[in-house]
């Protein structure tokens, strides 16, 4: 039994004393310890080795002490599984020398065989089960297939993925064959977290925004419902879309246990978009940890009194930034767990 259970109450519309709270990115570059590992161990070494991946997954339990631990991992694990080469370069981001521009490009990758490619995953997954010694739940993650797919077919990080949105529209038949290719690596691989031990999942759309409403549903949503239809039934599932506030009806309304919400989504329509009743999970703005720590306790009171105890998630509206002082982000989990309604 998990010792503290508020995140998996939350995730199953419990009434709760308060909100639970963990921070997107929180292991990672503002800590310290953390950065200490990054100086020794390249990206990718850090994600594939499994003992240095749980000992940056439960760095911030031990320091933050927030109410769940996310697996150090990556989403770009994924198109890796799948032939895909990636490659993660310092100041540049994820860089894809070889985009995917054809169709028969799209016919050389494949869908992967997960213990083969991803076991040192499950592997990491299993020893931070055994470090966090059942204090607190455990999530998996993985990026949506319209994310995946930008940076695939444009090569690297972008303000507007024009390029990967332009091969949607010009080849949607090619576009279709990929997403659909990476949703059902996506599948098996969550299936085989959860396996492993995750005790919740949640999808990243971080460029979902990029994509009118219509577009949406057709090379985001569609997708993303089938993973969640998929494992709705082994696990919670928790869908993150970045910018996808017209998405939100739609979303409240499949098996998701919970929405994340951005920081430009108020919580009073957030509430009213998804239909009142899923647990919400946001949206501090990230860059509001950067405010001095009394402002930041108090606007962490006020946004729990506008989400509702109940049925709500703390969380920032994106990944905790690498320049926040670690008394601040202490500050944000201390503030919701000092709360009284």
């Amino acid at each position: 039994m998990i010792k503290n259970d508020l995140f998996l109450r939350a995730l199953n519309n419990e009434t709760v004393e308060r909100p639970p709270v963990w921070m997107m990115r929180q292991a990672g570059r503002y800590l310290p310890e953390f950065r200490a590992l990054r100086d020794k161990y390249d990206f990718f070494t850090r994600c594939e080795t499994p003992e240095l991946a749980a000992e940056i997954t439960v760095q911030p339990i031990r320091i933050v002490q927030p109410d769940a631990a996310i697996l150090f991992s990556d989403i770009l694990v994924v198109p890796r599984a799948m032939g895909i080469h990636v490659e993660l370069k310092d100041n540049l981001g994820p860089i894809i020398p070889n985009p995917i521009r054809t169709m028969e490009q799209v016919n050389q990758v494949f869908v992967p065989n997960i213990q083969e490619t991803l076991g040192y995953v499950m592997d990491a997954i299993k020893l931070t089960k055994e470090m966090l010694n059942d204090e607190v739940p455990l999530i998996g993650f993985a990026g949506s297939p319209w994310t995946i797919f930008c940076y695939a077919v444009e090569g690297k990080g972008s303000k507007s993925f024009d390029t990967a949105k332009g091969f949607c529209f010009s080849n949607p038949i090619a576009a279709h064959t990929l997403l659909q290719k990476i949703t059902d690596t996506t599948i098996l691989y969550l299936k085989e977290k959860v396996k492993a031990g995750c005790n919740a999942i949640q999808i990243f759309d971080s460029w979902g925004g990029m994509l009118s409403p219509v577009d949406y549903q057709e090379f985001s949503w569609k997708y993303i419902n089938q993973i969640v239809e998929a494992l709705a039934d082994e696990t919670k599932v928790i869908v993150f879309g970045k910018g996808c506030w017209f998405a939100l009806g739609e979303m409240g309304r499949s098996k998701a246990s919970a929405l994340g919400v951005d920081w430009t989504c108020s919580a009073k329509n957030a509430r009213y978009l998804s239909g009142g009743s899923i647990t919400l999970q946001g949206n501090f703005d990230p860059s509001r940890l950067l405010s001095p720590i009394p402002t930041i306790k108090k606007m962490v009171h006020e946004m729990i009194d506008e989400f509702g105890k109940d049925n709500y998630i703390v969380n920032l509206g994106h990944g905790i930034l690498p320049n926040i002082p670690v008394d601040h982000a202490k500050a944000f989990v201390e503030a919701v767990k000092e709360y009284n309604q």
